[in-house]
């Protein structure tokens, strides 16, 4: 008797006219493509656009902190890292909560609140930059708030993953994070844009004026120009109020995989406890790390990152109550898991460096290039004189990141076809040389007095990276869609998204030291020497001769 006689004596579902979908049975094939098909695709399409808004409002600060510093906002350039520091560390914390949240309320409750919970951040990220005399501390609880969109993937890769089969996992995933992450680029290339006018006329407030030359898509613009920086929140809202919408009355929950997320009002308390929860030890570790006058600045950001992240676990742990609670418990089942791991530090190679990158390469490119590299009288290199010839961050800063979300779904589809592990593996070779490579055209630019000659090199190894990166997210997906079964992949693509999100901590933190040091391509150089010993655990966990699962 085949596999699918079983099935064949049940009746085939018609296609489900409420938003609660009892039956799922994506691996029949007759119930596939009677009903399945049309209801997963349904709600992938909707997710697609859900998550590219999650990403825009989380990866808004790193051109937002370009136009503050063009704008003479008072704060030094390592401050504003900062807020891309603090937006990239809240998003990663939130995937950990998120991860868990399709199971506890349902996909369409979570992916509909958590699109509808970015119009906040949004909204007050527009009131707060029409103050630039504001502390620092505003712009700091803005960044903050952002990180909400960076939670959203989490949640979203895992709703995404119970409703298509295994063999069609590469793909679906793809597409969800692929052009998901199209949110990066989109965010570039839009943010740039409404800031040249009066999007909301008088209801936008007063434009402000450039000190520095500015730039956008098409090129440079100049200073004195007038500019409305607030619309860099304000712009989201005219999207994430008709996908809000949309989510609500297009999108379904899965029972099967959702059995007791309750009512609607119940499963939004749970995402908003559980999120409420991810903001406690965010906000305890940034107060111990961040330097003085925000916080104590006694932790390094390699013990930092690590206790935020068992903080967030404990927390989530220790404060799940009833059904929760059991819930949680078995979530955490994958810890137990050895490929957990191994997948984990392959995730950081592959989405960690495109989010990571995506924060900093805006100011990277400013910093580096924006400034000319000249000794002093007393033959100390100086980085403060205005290169009158710099290349606008935000013209070129949105490429690469569109080139990694471009080419994603294509790494889920090759994997589908050879394999995940050899694909990761390729393309974390490829990454080791284009990091050493980026990092020594950063260190001749960094001493030069004409630094904008080496920046079309700088922008193609960029480019590069990104790229292979944005293969080896559609590879690691799939991946892991293949060694977990259906009631841990979701969790586990959840989990591994948020500590690979930390890298949107890490990147910005780490290039702004090393270029505060004047040694900007220890960042890269260290970051080639992580990618080549995940280049040994892909092979010894899936490449070997014995390997535990081959080439998965």
């Amino acid at each position: 008797m085949n596999a699918n006689s079983h099935t064949a004596a049940r009746p085939v579902q018609a296609a489900p006219t409420g938003p609660d979908v009892e039956d799922w049975r994506p691996e029949d094939d007759v119930f596939w493509e009677s009903t399945g098909k049309k209801v997963a695709y349904r709600n992938l399409w909707i997710s697609i656009p859900a998550l590219l808004c999650g990403f825009a409002v989380w990866g808004m600060w790193g051109i937002i902190t370009v136009q503050m510093l063009n704008l003479g906002f008072p704060f030094s350039k390592e401050q504003l890292f900062t807020l891309t520091a603090i937006a990239g560390i809240s998003g990663a914390t939130m995937r950990i909560p998120a991860s868990f949240l399709i199971r506890l309320a349902g996909g369409r409750n979570t992916i509909f609140l958590t699109t509808a919970m970015l119009l906040s951040p949004a909204i007050g990220t527009g009131i707060a930059l029409q103050h630039p005399e504001w502390p620092l501390w505003v712009f700091q609880l803005m960044a903050l708030w952002s990180g909400v969109g960076g939670g959203n993937f989490a949640s979203s890769m895992s709703n995404i993953s119970t409703f298509f089969p295994k063999r069609l996992q590469g793909t679906a995933l793809g597409l969800n994070a692929g052009l998901g992450n199209f949110g990066v680029t989109t965010m570039q290339v839009v943010i740039p844009l409404v800031m040249t006018l009066p999007l909301l006329g008088a209801f936008g407030g007063e434009s402000m004026t450039l000190v520095k030359d500015s730039g956008w898509i098409f090129g440079k613009i100049a200073a004195g120009t007038p500019t409305w920086i607030q619309n860099a929140g304000f712009a989201w809202v005219f999207s994430l109020v008709p996908l809000s919408i949309l989510c609500w009355f297009g999108m379904n929950n899965l029972k099967t995989v959702s059995p007791a997320t309750g009512s609607p009002i119940g499963a939004f308390m749970k995402i908003t406890y559980l999120y409420t929860l991810a903001f406690i030890p965010t906000i305890g570790m940034l107060y111990l790390y961040l330097p003085a006058p925000t916080g104590l600045g006694v932790l390094n950001m390699w013990v930092a990152i690590p206790l935020d992240i068992v903080a967030a676990l404990l927390v989530m742990r220790l404060a799940a109550f009833g059904t929760m609670k059991e819930n949680v418990a078995k979530q955490f089942a994958i810890f137990s898991n050895r490929h957990t791991w191994s997948m984990t530090a392959l995730y950081v190679v592959t989405f960690g460096s495109f989010i990571g990158f995506s924060m900093a390469l805006p100011l990277a490119i400013t910093v580096i290039f924006g400034f000319q590299h000249v000794p002093d009288a007393a033959g100390v290199m100086t980085h403060t004189i205005k290169n009158p010839n710099a290349p606008s961050a935000l013209t070129y800063a949105w490429i690469g990141p569109f080139v990694g979300a471009a080419i994603r779904p294509l790494g889920g589809w090759i994997s589908d076809k050879v394999g995940g592990s050899i694909v990761t593996q390729i393309i974390s070779a490829v990454m080791v040389g284009a990091s050493v490579a980026v990092g020594y055209v950063m260190m001749q630019a960094y001493g030069s007095a004409a630094p904008e000659q080496y920046f079309p090199t700088f922008l193609g190894l960029f480019i590069l990276l990104f790229a292979a990166s944005g293969i080896g997210n559609g590879s690691t997906f799939r991946t892991v869609g293949v060694i977990f079964d259906r009631t841990q992949a979701g969790p586990v693509l959840g989990w591994t998204s948020a500590v690979a999100a930390y890298g949107a901590f890490i990147a910005p933190v780490v290039i702004g030291d090393q270029i505060k040091a004047g040694t900007p391509q220890i960042a890269m150089y260290g970051f080639a020497v992580f990618y080549a010993v995940c280049l040994i655990v892909n092979w010894w966990f899936y490449l070997r001769k014995n390997a535990y699962v081959k080439n998965p």
